[in-house]
């Protein structure tokens, strides 16, 4: 494969420096490298050719520390300059939707988004019409998916190792919408095989005074949601915590430990469907934000759809927005297309 410029939108936290809160984690081998601009370097397929960020001290100090050659305030000025194959959007989710549509737009082949998406089903619509208009290449930054234990447990589930899904769980707390359940709903989808949704039933933990103006100013919990996948599948977010996820078929089941360190494997056996272990072919641990990138590059390379890529990652994101809506709707099923698209969840301060 070729080597592509890549351009990094945002220093902060996801941005350049998340490594360092996880680099003394036990099971920091599950994430690093975990950043935008770490992943980049670390990829044999990209070279980070420039930075931008609002404040320019960020700017300095991540140019000093991943030995980036050029920084700017304005990613506009950067991308017309640098003239990117790739660009990372790691800002605040209010400036998603211009950002991703401004790059498609400027000849930038390849994006890579920070979660959640965005904050409106408008939003979202414009991203997907921009990137599909203009042939980019997009992932979504729920990195479980561009990793290979759940790449594997993918691969068990659409080989007919469990036999039919019946319905994939998401032990992930009550949490917040946006910054937190948003993997929890790509995981849902991802292990329903990124089915499209008939509709969702949820509760989220809204005052129903901030729905007056159609927009919920703040990040709001999500103690319960329900997915009606089209294939069939039932999807669950419930309030139990540990970020460990669960899939149930009618030949055996697959449970997630410790935020995806392992997999049990149960598979029905004898006349009476006896559940017993089996062995989990686990695969080795690898980064999720390498594993993005990389798939980018791959399909840009290959003209194939990325495993993140914008309708799934709009599909997601209407998924989260659907049980806030059921919410507004006092708990009702919610059809998807979601009718409300103007409905806005974020904080002001986004």
């Amino acid at each position: 494969m070729a080597r592509y410029r890549s351009c990094l939108i945002g220093c902060g936290r996801m941005g350049a420096t998340i490594d360092d809160e996880v680099r003394n984690h036990p099971n920091s081998f599950l994430w690093i490298p975990y950043s935008h601009a770490a992943g980049h370097i670390a990829s044999e397929h990209t070279d980070l050719v420039a930075v931008s960020d609002v404040l320019p001290e960020k700017v300095t100090e991540i140019q000093k520390r991943y030995n980036v050659p050029n920084g700017y305030t304005d990613y506009r000025e950067m991308i017309h300059k640098e003239k990117p194959d790739i660009v990372s959007i790691a800002t605040r989710p209010a400036t998603h939707a211009e950002m991703t549509i401004f790059a498609a737009e400027n000849g930038v082949r390849g994006i890579y988004c920070e979660k959640p998406l965005c904050c409106s089903m408008e939003e979202a619509d414009a991203m997907l019409e921009a990137c599909e208009k203009n042939g980019v290449k997009f992932n979504y930054g729920t990195q479980r998916r561009y990793t290979p234990l759940y790449q594997k447990m993918r691969e068990l589930i659409d080989g007919g190792e469990l036999g039919d899904i019946q319905a994939v769980i998401g032990h992930a707390g009550v949490g917040a919408a946006q910054w937190g359940h948003t993997h929890t709903a790509d995981m849902l989808l991802y292990l329903a095989s990124d089915s499209e949704i008939d509709y969702v039933q949820g509760s989220a933990i809204v005052d129903d005074a901030d729905f007056e103006d159609n927009h919920v100013d703040g990040d709001p919990g999500i103690p319960m949601g329900y997915v009606k996948f089209k294939n069939g599948v039932h999807g669950y977010i419930v309030a139990s915590t540990g970020s460990e996820y669960e899939v149930s078929g009618s030949k055996g089941k697959l449970r997630t430990h410790n935020n995806g360190v392992t997999c049990l494997w149960r598979m029905a056996k004898g006349s009476h469907s006896i559940l017993e272990e089996v062995s989990f072919p686990t695969p080795p641990h690898a980064s999720g934000t390498v594993g993005a990138i990389n798939d980018i590059v791959a399909a840009i390379e290959e003209g194939r759809e990325t495993t993140g890529n914008i309708r799934i990652a709009c599909r997601s994101q209407e998924m989260i927005l659907g049980f806030i809506e059921s919410q507004r709707q006092g708990g009702a099923k919610v059809a998807l297309p979601l009718e409300n698209r103007s409905l806005y969840v974020g904080r002001r301060d986004w």
